[in-house]
């Protein structure tokens, strides 16, 4: 969604692709649609959305459209889900993301970034985590859907000269989040007076990179002058790990309320650190994440405040 609020602010025209199934609140996802077309009524660009599987024949009614860019943005998302449902991530993340590479190499199209995570550094990945790493042991089903998507681009330009760029994100946070990731559980639950439950006895650290900064990476990679032909792969992170302890007292602090805590064991498929370098990033577009923790826990509470669940 901020994604494509951004192009549509810098003047892009906007086609959007998602299925709004179930895995977490269609409500939301409706929510967001209606958000970016109340915004783009005051905005001199276009926004369409089609309901539709990537991994389906929605890309035969795009082939007439003048694409300069792709941003493909779509997964099925959630780690530990994968390892309960491996065959909705197959479906989706390697059958759909195959279609995207053929609809991009059919209508030659040299603007091309796909989301990849950092959860394909795993845990004997050394920190901090810089893309010139092996990225040969993820932790989850999920990860390994993603290090696919690397390696398919990959082949894809070795053979057919498709150039891309896959982001590596580190824990993305803010308004219009998913509401089964830690910031919204976590703000649900200070506004129920209800409990949390704190994994590996909360001794986990993440990058948590806010969402304005990661639309903003992205604008500037799509946008660059000077086509780059290759299949990149570059991380986007704030570029500093937060305890967990830390990001859980911020959010009690914007709620003023002190959330109970369950402690418990380290979920299969999770690492206990992620920490990204922003070399790479900042060689491509003179660009670092740059919103600290507390602004944009902040930022996110206001809306959390706004938006009724």
């Amino acid at each position: 969604m901020q994604t494509s609020l951004k192009f549509l602010r810098e003047g892009w025209d906007v086609i959007g692709v998602d299925n709004f199934n179930d895995y977490y609140s269609v409500r939301l996802k409706n929510d967001r649609i209606h958000f970016i077309q109340e915004q783009q009524k005051t905005l001199n660009a276009s926004f369409e959305i089609l309901i539709a599987d990537l991994n389906s024949e929605v890309w035969s009614s795009l082939n007439k459209v003048n694409f300069d860019a792709v941003v493909h943005l779509a997964a099925q998302a959630g780690v530990r889900y994968s390892i309960e449902n491996p065959r909705a991530y197959l479906e989706s993340n390697i059958f759909g993301f195959q279609r995207v590479l053929e609809f991009v190499e059919r209508n030659n199209i040299k603007r091309f970034t796909y989301a990849s995570s950092s959860s394909v550094y795993g845990k004997d990945s050394i920190q901090p985590f810089d893309e010139s790493q092996a990225c040969d042991k993820p932790e989850s089903y999920y990860a390994s859907t993603k290090r696919s998507n690397e390696l398919m681009a990959f082949s894809y330009f070795k053979t057919k000269g498709v150039t891309s760029i896959g982001l590596r994100f580190f824990t993305v946070y803010g308004p219009w989040g998913r509401p089964d990731m830690a910031p919204i559980l976590f703000a649900r639950a200070a506004q129920l007076n209800a409990s949390i439950k704190v994994f590996n006895h909360g001794n986990q650290k993440r990058d948590f990179t806010y969402i304005d900064d990661i639309t903003e990476g992205i604008f500037r990679l799509i946008t660059r002058k000077d086509f780059i032909n290759d299949a990149l792969i570059v991380n986007i992170g704030y570029g500093a790990p937060t305890g967990l302890m830390d990001f859980i007292s911020l959010i009690e602090k914007e709620m003023k309320v002190t959330i109970k805590k369950e402690y418990v064991p380290e979920q299969k498929g999770d690492v206990q650190s992620t920490f990204a370098s922003t070399q790479k990033l900042q060689n491509l577009i003179d660009f670092n994440p740059k919103t600290p923790i507390e602004k944009g826990v902040e930022l996110f509470i206001d809306w959390f405040k706004s938006y009724e669940f």
